[in-house]
């Protein structure tokens, strides 16, 4: 493809209104863990107190020296988008910014302006070519911008001389995407994994001029340091690589200590023979709605991008009564980088070992099949491509019907719902039923009054197909784990005839 040196405007870049979902109680085809009620909601306080922390819009960053940007927190404000449009259709680089400027507005920025640039391929120097970088700068002064964000991961170079033109702060979609993850982690494992990913995306952008290359000691130093401190010394910048370094090693070795306990956990589900369902899907698809709705937990659901980041595993029971787990997880989005799926491998093996994965996909958005596209690429990336698959459309109360029936002739494996009215539930209820692996066992067995705990453990771990009270004991009949199975054998009692 020719290179164009044409930008375009995006004119609209307000996003789509989404709806939130209510707070009903679970459907009777779906038994949450809390004997079906639902649960207090903690995740109301959550998106409370996230509100209450949103950042004040128009206030100065008071950049003075765009050398050092990497070295302060991001502060968006009043930003200016940018992006490369290189293959496909315009509709398609026009889908990507107004995703860029959710992101953005995620994070707390006021959109003042989008451009779209038609290019070969993105200048090697400053993303966008020289005479459109002094365009920007004059855009940028002219509206106040004190954030240039571009539609893609630059190099080094390339934001450190696109700052050179544009004389303001200039962040690419990882930075962006990475100060969302910092300001919505919550958990001890959710921060160690996000400020991993950000150290190693910080440490080849590391730069500096004038006082930041001085040495920290040699020569004559100043005030006298005697022996022992004159020689070549050590810059500013080798320090903080060095820091960075060391604190990288740190994380990596807490994050594995913390793998360690959720492989104890997931292992005791499996000797229970307890089946797993992972919710993966887009970022604000419905997974945290779909998980409220179907088991009552209460977890936070904002209408906001990657509001979800620590995982939640709560219990649920198919219509027959069969127990299995059910995993919210972190969402992805289109170009996820790649230091994130790294830092939160360990959660998103959650998904991988998973039984059966739950893809939720926003029937409601502008180009669902992309967003399809980019979840299951991830999910290949973390080694899930075998785990069966269920598409689960969700939002099909707001989306057009038209587009809900062309999902559904495109993904003959789905289930069409609807989270916030709990419409198909009962629908999808069966449809995880039929694909979950059986691996209980069936025990008929005279079981002893005094092992009642053994009944009580049957009907909460398992599915009792038949019960009758007998005179020395009770006639049980059901499928249950095997350990369990095993356990009310050597107990039975032998039937009076």
């Amino acid at each position: 493809m020719a290179d164009h040196e044409t930008a375009a405007r995006i004119p609209d870049l307000d996003e789509q209104a989404m709806t939130v979902p209510g707070e009903s109680p679970a459907p009777e085809a779906w038994r949450g863990g809390h004997d079906g009620a639902p649960a207090a909601d903690p995740g109301e306080f959550d998106l409370l107190d996230r509100h209450a922390l949103r950042r004040v819009g128009g206030l100065s960053t008071e950049l003075q020296d765009v050398s050092e940007v990497e070295y302060r927190a991001l502060r968006l404000e009043r930003v200016i988008l940018v992006g490369v449009w290189t293959d496909g259709t315009l509709a398609d680089a026009e889908n990507s910014l107004r995703e860029l400027s959710r992101l953005a507005e995620t994070a707390g920025s006021v959109i003042l302006d989008g451009l779209v640039q038609r290019r070969g391929r993105p200048d090697p120097a400053t993303y966008i070519g020289a005479g459109k970088a002094a365009e920007l700068a004059l855009l940028a002064a002219a509206s106040g911008a004190d954030t240039v964000i571009c539609d893609g991961e630059l190099t080094p170079s390339q934001l450190r001389r696109l700052e050179g033109v544009v004389k303001t702060k200039v962040i690419d979609r990882t930075a962006l995407i990475l100060d969302i993850f910092a300001q919505h982690a919550r958990s001890k494992e959710g921060k160690a994994q996000v400020e991993l990913a950000q150290l190693e995306y910080l440490l080849p952008r590391l730069r500096g001029w004038g006082e930041s290359l001085s040495r920290q000691a040699g020569g004559r130093v100043a005030g006298g340091g005697g022996i022992g401190t004159r020689g070549p010394g050590e810059t500013k910048i080798e320090t903080d690589r060095r820091r960075i370094r060391t604190r990288t090693a740190r994380l990596r070795r807490q994050l594995t200590e913390m793998k360690a306990g959720r492989e104890v956990q997931r292992r005791q589900r499996r000797e229970r023979a307890v089946p797993a369902v992972a919710i993966a899907g887009y970022t604000n698809a419905g997974k945290s709605s779909l998980l409220n709705r179907v088991t009552g937990a209460g977890v936070l659901v904002d209408d906001s991008l990657f509001a979800t980041l620590d995982p939640s595993v709560r219990r649920a029971r198919t219509p027959s009564g069969r127990v299995f787990t059910l995993t919210d997880t972190v969402g992805f989005v289109r170009h996820l980088p790649h230091q994130l799926v790294e830092a939160f491998r360990s959660t998103l093996e959650e998904v991988a070992e998973a039984d059966l994965i739950l893809h939720v996909v926003d029937a409601s958005d502008a180009d669902p099949r992309s967003q399809i596209a980019a979840v299951r690429e991830v999910l290949a990336e973390i080694g899930a491509r075998d785990v069966p698959e269920l598409v689960v459309i969700n939002k099909a109360d707001t989306a057009d019907p038209a587009e809900v029936a062309a999902l559904r002739l495109c993904e003959p494996r789905s289930v069409v719902v609807s989270a916030r009215t709990g419409a198909g539930l009962d629908e999808l209820a069966g449809a995880v039923e039929a694909v979950l692996p059986r691996r209980d066992r069936e025990v008929s067995a005279v079981v002893p009054y005094l092992r009642a705990d053994l009944i009580a453990r049957a009907h909460q771990e398992g599915e009792v197909l038949a019960l009758r009270h007998g005179e020395t004991g009770t006639e049980l009949t059901a499928r249950v784990p095997p350990g369990l199975a095993a356990e009310i054998a050597r107990i039975a009692v032998p039937a009076v005839s």
